[in-house]
């Protein structure tokens, strides 16, 4: 991501990147090291995205947005905003209501996170994106404070009764994206 971010011209197309991590703890620019309480096994990058510690692993979709924000005059809240809105969308359509959060970015269902959201602005293009918990395991999250928020419940498609696997998510899910960056930056298609 930072190579291609670094060597983008004005006219490379921006792109959006779909995958799985395996298990591991990050930590944003700003994170804090006494949020992660007991790593254990899982290995701890510290990551160049905003943020505190999150936790990435198999079963949680990760789409990273790699962005020409000045080009699609998009400032970062509405980024935010969008990212925020296309799962909140696709919950939706599960009959799941989600709702953002202006003190803590990210998707919420009940109280319990379901999407964290981390990028990284240089020169006006951004990189990283949203991390949402689809089909994973949520125990490591009792290692850590999610996003620096003691107590902060993970939930997932899974555990909410949602039926849909990583793979059915990896293809509706960009849809949505797409949607909500046209949305706000005014595109028309």
């Amino acid at each position: 991501m930072q190579t291609f971010t670094a060597r983008r011209t004005t006219d490379t197309p921006d792109e959006l990147w779909l995958l799985q991590h395996p298990p591991v703890f990050t930590l944003g620019t700003g994170g804090k090291t006494h949020h992660i309480h007991d790593a254990g096994e899982i290995p701890v990058i510290r990551s160049d995205r905003g943020g505190q510690v999150t936790y990435h692993g198999p079963g949680q979709l990760v789409a990273y947005l790699l962005l020409d924000l000045k080009r699609r005059r998009l400032g970062v809240r509405q980024l935010v905003t969008a990212m925020e809105q296309s799962v909140i969308r696709l919950l939706a359509e599960q009959n799941i209501s989600a709702e953002s959060r202006l003190d803590a970015p990210g998707v919420y269902v009940e109280g319990a996170k379901i999407a964290a959201v981390g990028l990284r602005i240089r020169r006006g293009r951004c990189y990283h994106g949203l991390a949402l918990n689809v089909e994973m395991d949520l125990s490591p999250f009792e290692r850590i404070d999610p996003c620096g928020h003691e107590g902060l419940a993970p939930t997932s498609l899974a555990a909410l009764g949602v039926p849909l696997t990583l793979t059915e998510v990896a293809f509706r899910l960009p849809d949505y994206i797409m949607q909500q960056l046209q949305q706000v930056s005014g595109e028309t298609r």
